[in-house]
């Protein structure tokens, strides 16, 4: 799976290249699908940008063992992202042990 990949499942989905943010909240760690996408004008990111981006997440998601739930959820959900409103997809993290507490600091 490469950046790429993880842009034409995101594509696919919703229709376009949403941007993709792995937060803390409380004591949770959760992937949240933004409401901005790189085909918007005012995107801070260029296409380039976007892609390293998307393979940065997709590594933390990958060594947590969490993305095919991930991709899952993702396939499964019938939330769409919009303005004010991500859709947030909850990672269990319980299986990765010690590491997991690198975020939840």
């Amino acid at each position: 799976m490469t950046g790429s990949d993880f842009q034409s499942l995101l594509q696919e989905k919703w229709g376009h290249s949403y941007d993709v943010q792995l937060r803390r909240i409380n004591q949770r760690v959760v992937l949240l699908v933004m409401w901005r996408y790189l085909e918007q004008p005012s995107f801070p990111m260029s296409e380039a940008e976007y892609l390293a981006h998307l393979e940065e997440v997709l590594a933390h998601l990958q060594a947590w063992g969490v993305w095919e739930a991930v991709r899952s959820e993702i396939e499964a959900t019938r939330q769409k992202p919009r303005m004010g409103k991500a859709v947030t997809i909850p990672l269990d993290l319980a299986g990765i042990g010690e590491r997991a507490s690198e975020w939840l600091l």
